[in-house]
């Protein structure tokens, strides 16, 4: 998730930063103190999933703003102010606004309205990709023959489809791991082939696929920069899917992706206890999750895998 924070309170934008960056909600992309910044072409520019606004800002509030990108802007908005008319909300929903938060700012709140906020646009995301393939479907049937030929199936297509299916594809993370997935098919073409016994360390995964990022000719601070970060966005994003599909389990049992994917990729201790969690409403923490980065990577490899043949 790409957000966007436009607040004249700079402790406000801070405060909100801390949040989405602690919780590993997403990436913050951009930040402005007034709406009179804001414009369609800035929020493409980077590729803004979510803005978060403010309504009194003092050259342009953030209703004017929104009315501005009526129609422009694709991504979802929430409104957080300390005003609590009725009419000024009601207008807000009435442009289009996601949801409306009122100040003070609450931690608990706020995660649990961009987490809202993230599982409609996954939603949405899934719904458009069935649209898509049922009219890639139609012009096959309508047609006798396809104009051109359909690509060929690969390791990151099929890991791409994997991801997409725990709720991960928009994870900072999920990039990461297909690297993975293109180092590891390398190694097994080149070398032999690989088991859960011949699996490469996860510490030589990450430096080989850093470097394969970086290029050969980045330091040694510049690879051990980049593997930091790429371990904490795989372990934010396997977070988030443990999250995903544990909430899948805890509204049916017998959800198809729940029964598929979770004994898989996670550990049962750690799925129970997020059940819990989820069910008593406590709220989820990273650094109290045990996430078994290694078994995740080795059975995203072996599954793609499978998928392809």
């Amino acid at each position: 998730m790409r957000y966007f924070i436009v607040d004249d309170d700079p402790g406000v934008r801070s405060m909100l930063m801390d949040i989405i960056e602690d919780e590993g909600l997403g990436e913050i992309v951009g930040e402005a103190e007034d709406g009179a910044h804001i414009h369609a072409e800035l929020l493409e520019l980077h590729k803004v999933d979510v803005l978060l606004i403010d309504l009194l800002m003092p050259q342009r509030d953030g209703i004017q703003t929104i009315r501005a990108l009526e129609g422009r802007f694709d991504g979802k908005i929430v409104m957080i102010s300390q005003i609590e008319s009725k009419n000024m909300i009601g207008e807000a929903y009435s442009l289009g606004i996601e949801y409306y938060i009122t100040k003070p700012i609450n931690r608990l709140e706020i995660l649990s309205v961009l987490r809202l906020v993230d599982e409609r646009l996954r939603m949405q995301q899934s719904i458009a990709d069935i649209q898509r393939t049922l009219q890639g479907l139609s012009r096959l049937q309508s047609s006798e023959r396809a104009s051109t030929p359909a690509p060929d199936k690969t390791i990151t297509t099929a890991g791409h489809f994997l991801l997409s299916e725990m709720g991960m594809i928009g994870e900072a993370g999920s990039r990461d791991l297909l690297d993975m997935l293109e180092y590891l098919e390398q190694i097994e073409t080149e070398e032999h082939k690989l088991s859960p016994y011949t699996f490469p360390s996860l510490k030589d995964i990450f430096q080989n696929v850093a470097i394969r990022k970086l290029g050969s000719d980045a330091s040694s601070a510049e690879v051990t920069k980049e593997i930091k970060a790429s371990e904490q966005r795989v372990r934010r994003a396997i977070f988030q899917t443990l999250s995903h599909v544990v909430s899948l389990g805890l509204t049916d049992y017998t959800h198809p992706k729940f029964e598929n994917y979770a004994s898989k990729f996670f550990d049962f201790t750690e799925i129970r206890k997020k059940m819990l969690e989820l069910q008593n409403n406590v709220e989820p923490s990273l650094s109290q999750t045990r996430i078994n980065t290694k078994k995740f990577v080795q059975v995203l490899y072996l599954e793609a895998k499978r998928l392809l043949h």
